[in-house]
């Protein structure tokens, strides 16, 4: 049954991501892989100056070994899958490569913001031009009921909104030790059970096994990191988190499953705006895990929190989607 195949997906990609960490994380530390800390950022983050980043490749690897392997084994490898594995593995490549300029070439920022959205903006147009040659339907589900919006050719400037918007929104999450491990875990729980319940099965077994390679990752990725995934990871999990939400006509609602990642970019740019027009910030620092950091919270106090916050939006979102309807 495929319901065995979502479960074995999940099984399959945390035993991958579990089982290579050991090896993979030496073998980054020794070619000297390793982070540098933003001289602005909070100062008890210079301790981890050195640990290994590019973690994200043992997720991508896990996540990908599993759903080939399982999809394959149960019939249920097709357009919808090789869909999400070009956008995570897409985003994943411009995530390694920023990853690599910054810890190989020692040029901090990575690559230039144009140079990213640029590569972000051409996955998402190959993605929308793919949708329209399988048939998919352009228009957006309105949340809790049957009724939809068809909005015609609104929906390419939305695919790209909803791709370049969520992988720099979970890249902006990226800064505390298992913060966006432990988030996607949730995010990803609940698109896979939503997607489940429309029949989506590809879509469902994909986001199983992402929860899989999350909570494989977690293990060293939890405070205190052994490694961190670096922009490898989580620009492929914020773009496989929107892709998901795509497929499963899913889009409005994950702004809530999501809504961390929401919380924490609307920070930086409440920040901004704030500074810009007013010369005063509102946050002691942004992204708002940074704020609780400096009012005094520890950084694993700071993490379960958002945990929390984002278990209880996941579930809030799959309850809307699947329970209300």
């Amino acid at each position: 049954m495929l319901e065995h195949g979502i479960i074995y997906a999940l099984l399959a990609a945390f035993a991958v991501s579990a089982g290579i960490s050991p090896i993979v994380i030496p073998f980054l530390r020794k070619l000297k892989f390793g982070q540098s800390i933003r001289d602005e950022g909070p100062k008890s983050h210079m301790k981890k100056t050195g640990t290994p980043t590019m973690g994200g490749l043992m997720i991508i690897g896990a996540i990908a070994v599993s759903v080939v392997v399982v999809g394959l084994a149960y019939g249920a490898f097709g357009v919808e899958i090789a869909l999400l594995l070009l956008v995570t593995l897409g985003f994943g490549l411009l995530g390694f490569l920023d990853d690599y300029i910054k810890v190989v070439k020692k040029r901090n920022l990575g690559l230039t913001s144009k140079q990213k959205f640029l590569g972000q903006v051409g996955i998402s147009v190959i993605v929308y031009f793919t949708l329209l040659q399988t048939g998919i339907s352009t228009d957006i589900r309105l949340p809790g009921t049957e009724a939809a919006v068809e909005i015609g050719w609104l929906y390419l400037p939305l695919i790209i909104i909803m791709l370049v918007g969520t992988s720099n929104a979970v890249n902006l999450t990226d800064g505390l030790d298992g913060l966006v491990a432990g988030s996607s875990v949730f995010a990803f729980g609940a698109f896979s059970w939503i997607a489940y319940s429309f029949g989506e099965t590809e879509v469902a077994l994909f986001a199983a096994a992402v929860v899989g390679a999350s909570l494989g990752f977690l293990i060293f990725n939890i405070n205190p990191a052994k490694v961190f995934m670096g922009d490898t990871g989580s620009l492929a999990l914020g773009g496989a988190l929107a892709m998901i939400a795509i497929l499963a006509k899913a889009e409005i609602v994950l702004v809530l499953i999501g809504g961390v990642f929401v919380i924490e970019t609307l920070s930086v740019m409440i920040q901004v705006a704030s500074y810009k027009t007013r010369k005063k910030r509102v946050f002691k620092m942004s992204p708002l895990h940074h704020h609780f950091e400096l009012s005094g919270w520890g950084e694993w106090r700071v993490v379960t929190a958002f945990w929390l916050a984002g278990f209880v939006l996941a579930a809030a979102g799959t309850i809307l989607e699947v329970v209300i309807i």
